[in-house]
């Protein structure tokens, strides 16, 4: 769950833009192809950027977050999203396929350990990796925290989110007749997946801009109209995971098992006044990992692009940085 146009007070909290030094299509062998690139220090410590929705694809401004000269940073655009094909496609595509795509990626770079960097489906992303795949986690550095559970899923689309915004709530519920708000996510995947071009770009657009009105704590609550393309696969992928609840066994799944996180050292990065995911699941998450450093930052809200969250996910990488220098040098490495 994570789309806003970037903000340029946020921009002086990051390092200067840069290119990738490897870039390539790596094919999944069941008829997704995924973007992935590399960018930064190409002997650097490795670092895999998990980005939100599902279905929002990763950005230049994501490159930035990591100083250069020590960290190998890889981005690629899930399955269905961005720049990896098929567009929009949810045939083959769930939580777990993702997490098999993150081994591929890991396995094809010859990368032994990294950490893993999400926010908001990211973060979700990366607390079922790391649970799943412990021993190749070195961090795991979270912002928005969002756990896919029942509880989350109604407040944001069962009209608790909408008691703040009643002006972008009410244009996301007229849409549907009145005998099926009961269940908008139900409602909007019959029309995301109905067939006909036009009317699923029609519903997309309005689930996005849902999403967008609520990102950041400056927004007007005007979500903005996003372009067809990108609005069509951000919302039937995210809608086709929120359908299937994450594809979990259980509601509870990351927090019934996030003792395996034990000894994996964690920052969490949360707004105060995350509207899309409230600020309460991070606070649970950081009382059942023991390892985990809960950060809230007052006045913001859920991008990524606002400053207080932009200005600490930096603050957090350089900190680990120098924490793995200290640790080197200890090592006479």
């Amino acid at each position: 769950m994570d789309k806003y146009p970037g903000q340029k007070r946020a921009v002086q909290y990051l390092y200067p833009s840069i290119d990738p030094f490897d870039q390539r299509m790596i094919d999944m062998g069941d008829g997704h192809k995924i973007y992935v690139e590399q960018c930064g220090n190409p002997r650097g410590v490795p670092v895999i950027v998990l980005h939100g929705g599902p279905g929002g694809g990763c950005s230049p401004g994501m490159r930035r977050y990591f100083d250069p000269r020590v960290y190998r940073v890889v981005l690629f655009d899930q399955r269905g999203c961005g720049r990896s094909r098929p567009h929009a496609s949810v045939t083959d595509n769930t939580t777990w396929h993702l997490v098999a795509d993150i081994e591929r990626i890991r396995e094809t770079l010859g990368i032994d350990r990294f950490i893993v960097f999400g926010g908001s489906w990211g973060a979700t992303l990366a607390l079922i990796y790391g649970i799943s795949h412990p021993e190749r986690v070195r961090n795991l550095v979270l912002r928005g925290v969002f756990m896919m559970t029942r509880t989350e899923l109604d407040w944001f689309y069962g009209g608790g989110a909408g008691q703040f915004w009643p002006e972008p709530w009410a244009r996301f519920t007229d849409l549907i007749p009145e005998d099926e708000r009961g269940d908008l996510i139900g409602a909007y995947h019959k029309r995301l997946f109905s067939g006909d071009m036009r009317e699923e770009t029609r519903f997309a657009r309005a689930w996005s801009s849902w999403e967008n009105a609520l990102a950041s704590v400056y927004s007007n609550g005007s979500g903005g109209d996003a372009p067809g393309d990108y609005a069509r696969a951000f919302a039937r992928l995210e809608n086709h995971y929120f359908v299937n609840e994450g594809f979990l066994e259980e509601d509870g799944w990351i927090l019934n098992n996030v003792d395996r996180l034990h000894g994996t050292p964690g920052v969490i990065v949360q707004g105060r006044y995350d509207m899309i995911c409230p600020p309460r699941r991070a606070w649970e998450l950081a009382e059942a990992w023991p390892d985990a450093d809960l950060r809230m930052i007052r006045n913001a809200g859920h991008a990524l692009s606002e400053p207080g969250i932009s200005a600490e996910l930096v603050r957090a990488m350089d900190q680990i940085a120098e924490t793995l220098g200290q640790e080197q040098q200890g090592t006479g490495l």
